[in-house]
């Protein structure tokens, strides 16, 4: 380029709006360059070329998929295959979880099992048991059913046996540990999901089947009408309680007398309380790691202990019934002693003017003497009735206190009142009315709902 032509281009702005890049000292030099801006778009082109060729395998690939599942909101939709797969994949998500509560469980059992009831098993896969038609999804529920009860077994340090097992999948309030069945329940949830969404119809299939399934496994008076469904939705508490009420009825069928009480008084009201509560050391609520474990064998009827080191009469006690009503050694005494002052802090905190072998101010001014007693339902005295009827053993011994104690009250003035628990944790009926009460009280001087503070009562 000549210095004439170049001071002309400097002159029009070329260089301001282009830049001087675009000057080639030789003719060859711009053939080169043109050359290179070739093999630039070319390359370009064909990068574009397998960016739509890769799209395009994509779309086949998802258009494959559709033809065996599709997964909607996070539920698969499809072949059993397909559903297995997916549900596989979630299931080992849950796995980390699960391997993580196992070593948690080492140094905190009781956080270990209170993570596995509400994070760690049934609310893992309970929306694809909702979403899913069971007959796609059972054999991997089943397997994850049994990968919850290795969970349990290795972070708790508890080898259990069917029944036991059986019984640990009861939720609290029947006297279990709340680890229910994800297969067991299937049929429940889907039936409950389908319903309660307005999509139930007599001539869908898969609703067909788990309505049969579901059926077959209660009694006739709490089965389900399919053509009901679609002006009747049912809830899946309703549904699974019937469930649960079979799985305990058969419980207490192949159980002893003695077993039978067992049930009966762990099912009771307040008698699983302990399970629910938030670990606290510095509100006392929690349990030293062997504590835990022991009280868990002492719920499942678990082989609990060595022989009692204070009776050499009694060489075999492996479920503990002699350990926990034993008075040698003090322990039965010293557990009395603590529970006493925990219901005489409980009337201080009411504002009640209670105190350790008085009477009290109760009622209308009228003192009222709390005889607080803990009664094993296994006791040669209450177990026969305790086998047939829940709670017997505390009624029996509020009347038998009443027997002993009225006539002396009544010279002194008093109100007696027996506050009699079962070994097991259920209340008497005078005691859960005492209870109430205090709740009340407490309630009105925390400004707190009393159906909260009844529950951190017991």
């Amino acid at each position: 380029m000549t210095k004439k032509n170049r001071d002309m281009l400097e002159r029009s702005g070329f260089f301001k709006k282009f830049g001087e890049e675009w000057l080639f000292p030789t003719i060859k030099d711009a053939v080169e360059f043109a050359k290179g801006g070739t093999n630039l778009l070319q390359a370009k082109i064909k990068d574009i070329e397998d960016k739509k060729q890769d799209e395009l395998d994509k779309t086949r690939e998802v258009i494959e998929m559709s033809r065996i599942g599709q997964v909607v909101l996070g539920a698969p939709i499809g072949e059993v295959a397909f559903c297995s797969s997916l549900i596989a994949s979630k299931r080992a998500a849950a796995s980390i979880l699960l391997s993580s509560l196992v070593k948690l469980g080492s140094c905190d059992p009781q956080i270990a099992l209170i993570l596995l009831r509400m994070c760690g098993e049934f609310t893992k896969l309970v929306h694809v048991a909702r979403s899913t038609p069971p007959s796609l999804a059972l054999d991997e529920l089943h397997t994850f059913d049994e990968q919850v009860r290795c969970t349990f077994t290795e972070c708790q340090a508890i080898d259990t046996t069917d029944s036991s097992w059986m019984q640990a999948q009861l939720s609290l309030s029947r006297g279990g540990l709340g680890l229910r069945s994800l297969a067991h329940h299937s049929n429940a949830a889907f039936i409950a999901s389908i319903s309660t969404a307005g999509l139930a119809s007599p001539s869908d299939n898969f609703l067909a089947d788990a309505v049969n399934s579901y059926n077959r496994c209660v009694p006739p008076e709490s089965a389900i009408d399919i053509n009901s469904l679609t002006s009747s939705p049912c809830r899946q508490h309703t549904l699974s309680a019937a469930l649960e009420n079979i799985q305990f009825n058969s419980l207490l069928s192949q159980s002893s007398v003695a077993d039978k009480a067992r049930l009966l008084s762990v099912s009771s009201p307040h008698a699983s309380a302990w399970l629910s509560v938030v670990p606290s050391p510095g509100l006392g609520l929690s349990l030293d790691p062997n504590e835990h474990q022991m009280a868990i064998k002492w719920w499942l009827e678990l082989n609990t202990s060595p022989p009692c080191a204070f009776c050499p009469e009694h060489p075999l006690d492996p479920l503990g019934h002699h350990a926990v009503t034993c008075k040698r050694g003090g322990d039965a005494i010293s557990r009395h002693n603590k529970l006493r002052d925990v219901v005489l802090q409980t009337c201080h905190r009411a504002c009640i003017s209670a105190k350790a072998e008085a009477a009290s101010n109760w009622l209308c001014g009228k003192p009222a003497a709390f005889d607080l007693t803990v009664v094993f339902p296994l006791n040669p005295t209450f177990i026969s009735e305790a086998g047939r009827t829940a709670g017997s053993a505390a009624v029996a011994a509020e009347l038998r206190k009443h027997s002993a104690k009225d006539a002396k009250c009544s010279e002194l003035g008093w109100t007696c009142i027996p506050l009699v628990a079962e070994s097991y944790g259920a209340w008497g009926s005078e005691a859960v009315q005492t209870f109430s009460r205090l709740a009340l009280y407490l309630a009105t001087r925390t400004n707190s709902p009393k159906s909260k503070v009844v529950c951190s009562l017991y």
